[in-house]
């Protein structure tokens, strides 16, 4: 492997170009990930986890006896990088296929981009905005997603609190592309539900302390509290949940909080909260008939063999998005057209986050059932009732 920088133009930081694969390399496969910043902690496992699916396909003979090149571009988590990024991707080096970006922001931003110049994108991004044009009511045609919709991770929660017996509830949600996502699902879906909302509290992504918000729940009649972030600020909210002693009100974290990393950080906060992951985050736990069992333990196996450090939810999207464009080229090749085509008729496609059955109105090809509802027990993941 070799690290090579670029600029993308005079007044731009640099964003590091870490190409994988020799000069031989024939498919070439371009990423663009929030491997540095904010965000790093979403887009290194991603980066990690593209780099060694490309070693073990190399190594097993490639797609169709050509070897991959696989280069990921670090957007540092800033939508504008990204754009750019995606841009040098589709002006100059003329990929036939894009894989991320990682965040849900930068992601939204470069759809007009995707669709103006026809390229098949996968994202690693959970808003359903990704792939929904809301004017049409239909998918955008070239992009498809991997990571479970935040409305079926609000639907999960709110088939648990419904079998809890929990009717009234409080939302907490940061002020960014993702926590708007999620706190429209959660607003949009409660009365499904038999939920009453009885608190709708805002913070922002650089915030230290959500004591006030909080402070404000605590004198409500909420039987559970619904957080939606990702980054630090899901860490700093437990521990102001922990510290005024509400622990007595169950707290309900989105999928966007699938890192053992957060776990550790909350230093104990974490102890009791509930959020819904993936298989892969509980592969050792899934019962010996399950569907995704084999191959999140063998993601599991190789991935701390390679790196020793635990799995996130979030390499399990670019797990998901490698092997599902891999198996579009084996057939349509380095054709944008036939890629889409191949994307849009994948189904029974067993991966991390899911059995996947993409179509023509919904590229994203999951459904609530692809959640597991887990809780923290002991410092780490468990099944939950």
């Amino acid at each position: 492997m070799r690290v090579d920088k670029f600029s993308l133009c005079a007044t731009v930081v640099l964003i590091g170009a870490l190409i994988l694969a020799g000069p031989a390399a024939a498919i070439k496969i371009r990423a663009v990930f929030s491997v540095t910043g904010p965000a790093s902690f979403l887009g290194d496992p991603e980066k990690k986890t593209a780099e060694m699916l490309v070693e073990q396909i190399n190594a097993a003979g490639g797609i169709n006896g050509e070897k991959i090149e696989l280069i990921v571009y670090d957007t540092e988590g800033d939508a504008t990088k990204t754009n750019l990024a995606v841009r040098k991707l589709i002006t100059r080096d003329k990929v036939c296929a894009i894989i991320g970006p990682t965040r849900s922001g930068s992601s939204l931003a470069v759809v007009p981009l995707i669709e103006k110049y026809k390229i098949p994108q996968l994202s690693c991004a959970a808003n359903y905005k990704i792939v929904h044009n809301e004017k049409t009511g239909k998918p955008y045609k070239w992009i498809f997603k991997t990571p479970q919709s935040d409305g079926l991770a609000v639907e999960a929660i709110y088939a648990h609190m419904q079998k809890r017996g929990i009717s009234k509830i409080a939302l907490l949600s940061v002020t960014s592309g993702f926590g708007a996502g999620g706190r429209q699902e959660l607003l949009r879906l409660a009365s499904q539900y038999g939920l009453t909302i009885v608190a709708d509290e805002k913070y922002g992504p650089k915030d230290t302390d959500m004591t006030a918000q909080l402070t404000k729940i605590k004198g409500t009649a909420a039987q559970a509290i619904v957080n939606w972030s990702i980054g630090p600020v899901q860490v700093t909210v437990l521990r102001n949940w922990r510290d005024l002693g509400m622990r007595g009100v169950p707290f309900y974290q989105s999928h966007g909080f699938g890192s053992r990393k957060n776990i550790e950080l909350a230093a104990g906060a974490a102890e009791g909260v509930f959020c819904p992951l993936g298989a892969m985050n509980v592969a050792e736990k899934l019962p010996a008939g399950h569907p995704q069992k084999q191959v999140t333990m063998q993601y599991l196996k190789d991935y701390k063999a390679k790196y020793n450090e635990p799995l996130s939810s979030f390499g399990g999207h670019a797990w998901d998005a490698i092997h599902m464009l891999v198996q579009a080229i084996q057939t349509a090749g380095c054709n944008k057209e036939k890629i889409r085509d191949n994307l849009e008729q994948i189904t029974g496609f067993v991966g991390q986050h899911g059995v996947f059955n993409m179509s023509e109105n919904d590229h994203n090809g999951l459904t609530k059932d692809a959640f597991q509802m887990v809780v923290v027990a002991n410092g780490d993941w468990a099944l939950a009732d």
